[in-house]
């Protein structure tokens, strides 16, 4: 079929769904900016349409007018896409507003949650706990939609103990290029089963997840230490602190996968480690705290406190509350970020010195922008993230040792943000780095793309399902499976 132009595209694309009766904006209703406006407003594009399904049936429908008009498809869960592709990643696309799929139902007898698409972190762990007292790994922003989040990792400081959100996805309910609804996991169609927890972005419309949810602990304890500059003073310092909580993470007879941290670069001024214990605040201070603290500069803050489930949740958002309106959420950044990933098992099982010499002195020259990196431990001993490989999901980052997100404000901060990655990578040229989807970067090729989330094996075998499942490349964006 001939590309139609813009125009006929979208007057006969509308004809289609005013036809099958599927909610549907255009960028004459009064609704529309607020409905197309991105997470990241340094990155806006214009859909052709935004579609609001309330039902399987508006999705499936929408896709086939899609498909029949050449509109490129992708579906947006909670919008906030660093690279704003749940908004289709160029202007002219069909983007899905999952946003009214709203279902959270809890069966406390298997501890299975069937979610909607359209559900966001903060009101799934509350719906969660209201119904069973149970909870989920995720992330702690609560805004964030659940669709890119579970399927592309989702980390969060329960993560050691329970695995990614990815990790929890037992089945899901989808709406592939044909317009067909299919229930995949690992019994049923388990070949796309294995292909969305991933890479869903780029072979169909995740309707309903169902997540197998755990018992959420009576308490957890918080810990912060604080060490404000004290470790910027110099390199040999700042070196030298990392090394050994890179030593102590892997230190089996301290660290097992009840604890989860990360630490956190907030320019030049802060350096704070903090994460989440499984255990009482008395075993933390005894057995845990010293080690973090041995042979390292005293933090002038340290923080260690006993939460609810919720209370804990609640401190992780920065809010007062971790439920978030159904509708009309209008939270926003302008801002550019990158992701590394650090492999554990190699013969470095780590950030070298060298490595993070470089990295120290890339960050003390700075940006006149405002900057954070967020060092995350993902492996370790015990670690429920690497129990996991390629042939349990299509996602290679299971054997991470560390997961770096590099996130600086404004277009301003983009050659330091990009300057991290390089001096990094350039640093320790022996160790095969690779970047985390969830912080996706739109400054990557998709060649480049494919290479460093998912490796070159585990893309080969994503390639020919996306042949099958969307042969006319039905979902798109610029870095999806099969784009060159």
């Amino acid at each position: 079929m001939p590309q139609a132009d813009g125009d006929t595209a979208g007057t006969s694309l509308s004809k289609c769904l005013s036809e099958k009766k599927v909610p549907a904006k255009y960028s004459t209703d009064p609704q529309y900016a607020d409905l197309a406006e991105p997470f990241n407003l340094r990155l806006p594009y214009k859909p052709v349409t935004i579609v609001l399904p309330t039902k399987n049936q508006h999705v499936k429908d929408a896709v086939l007018c899609a498909g029949k008009f050449q509109v490129k498809v992708q579906a947006r869960s909670g919008g906030h896409s660093y690279a704003s592709f749940s908004s289709g990643g160029k202007d002219g696309s069909m983007v899905i507003n999952l946003e009214p799929l709203q279902t959270i139902k809890l069966d406390n007898r298997t501890g299975i949650a069937t979610v909607g698409g359209g559900v966001r972190l903060g009101n799934l762990a509350q719906g969660i706990w209201d119904q069973g007292k149970r909870g989920l790994s995720h992330g702690t922003c609560t805004g964030v939609g659940i669709g890119g989040h579970f399927t592309h990792g989702g980390y969060g400081h329960t993560s050691r103990n329970w695995g990614l959100a990815l990790d929890h996805i037992v089945a899901v309910d989808v709406v592939l290029a044909d317009g067909s609804l299919k229930h995949a996991s690992q019994t049923e169609n388990s070949e796309l089963y294995w292909a969305l927890r991933g890479a869903a972005d780029s072979f169909g419309i995740i309707t309903t997840f169902y997540l197998q949810t755990n018992p959420a602990p009576a308490s957890v304890t918080y810990f912060s230490l604080q060490w404000a500059d004290t470790l910027y003073k110099t390199k040999d310092t700042f070196v030298n602190t990392f090394l050994h909580i890179q030593e102590f993470a892997k230190n089996a007879s301290v660290v097992d996968n009840r604890i989860s941290f990360g630490i956190n670069l907030n320019g030049v001024d802060s350096y704070n480690l903090g994460g989440t214990f499984f255990g009482s605040v008395d075993e933390f201070n005894a057995k845990i705290k010293p080690e973090i603290l041995r042979s390292v500069p005293q933090p002038p803050k340290i923080v260690t406190t006993s939460y609810d489930w919720i209370g804990y949740l609640t401190l992780m958002s920065d809010h007062d509350t971790i439920k978030v309106p159904l509708t009309g959420y209008d939270e926003h950044d302008n801002f550019f970020a990158k992701s590394l990933t650090v492999p554990e098992h190699t013969p470095e099982a780590g950030l070298t010195s060298n490595a993070l010499g470089a990295f120290y002195d890339h960050i003390k020259v700075g940006t006149s922008a405002s900057w954070f990196v967020i060092i995350n431990l993902y492996g370790g001993p015990g670690s429920a993230i690497n129990t996991k490989d390629t042939s349990f999901a299509a996602y290679n980052r299971h054997d991470s040792l560390w997961v770096l997100q590099n996130y600086g404000v404004t277009a301003a901060s983009i050659p330091f943000i990009n300057g991290i990655n390089d001096v990094i990578t350039k640093a320790q040229p022996q160790t095969e780095f690779g970047a985390y989807l969830n912080y996706v970067d739109p400054s990557y090729d998709a060649t480049t793309a494919h290479k460093l989330y998912y490796g070159e094996a585990l893309y080969a075998q994503l390639e020919p399902l996306k042949k099958k499942y969307d042969p006319n490349t039905v979902f798109w964006n610029p870095q999806a499976i099969g784009t060159n």
